[in-house]
């Protein structure tokens, strides 16, 4: 069952990573995308990386691919021409990709097994803690400080970001909440008896 399910994630990447390339209609690609990273996250899962798992299919799925497909939807791009001017550069796309295609025969030409690989995936320790609790433990434990000082540093960032892109406008009329809160009623409603055929 594990070797089904590893081919099956393994073909569905690779399937959707083409489709992602090939699709004429970027909302398709974006699709592609997201089924491209919920069949990685499988293949973590079945590496026993749950944490890693997870983390893709919230920051990725739930964030990036959302935020590219709304850019997609909403931006009015056409793509026809943008197509075109890449066909210019499709020399250029086929060397890079051979090269790369090289690095990776390289790099599983070089592959070894352990003898013990095998062994130590097939069946989980009873009672051992799970590598999210491991992953938990490390990082609140002994390296406290520095995930601390990098959560201060990113929400000092997003201050700075929200501060430097604030523009404060003089022409436009802006509600004055402390004021509409204090408001009397009586002095800020009318009554007016209105005669049959008159106006105001």
């Amino acid at each position: 069952m594990m070797t089904f399910a590893f081919y099956l994630f393994a073909i569905s990447v690779c399937t959707a990573g083409f489709m992602v390339v090939l699709s004429r209609n970027p909302v398709h690609s974006v699709l592609w995308l997201i089924l491209s990273f919920l069949s990685a996250a499988g293949l973590f899962i079945l590496l026993g990386a749950e944490f890693v798992a997870m983390l893709l299919i919230i920051v990725y799925v739930g964030a990036v691919a959302v935020l590219f497909l709304f850019v997609v939807m909403m931006l009015d791009v056409d793509f026809a021409q943008l197509k075109g001017e890449l066909a210019r550069y499709l020399p250029l796309a086929g060397l890079i990709a051979l090269v790369l295609l090289a690095q990776l025969a390289i790099a599983f030409g070089a592959w070894e097994s352990s003898d013990q690989s095998i062994a130590l995936r097939a069946v989980p320790i009873e009672g051992a803690p799970t590598n999210t609790n491991l992953i938990g433990t490390v990082m609140y434990d002994r390296y406290i400080l520095p995930f601390q000082i990098s959560g201060l540093i990113l929400l000092v960032a997003m201050i700075g970001a929200i501060t430097l892109t604030m523009r404060h406008r003089r022409d436009i009329k802006r509600q004055n909440v402390i004021r509409q809160m204090h408001r009397d009623p009586a002095k800020a409603m009318q009554l007016r008896d209105v005669k049959p055929g008159q106006g105001l």
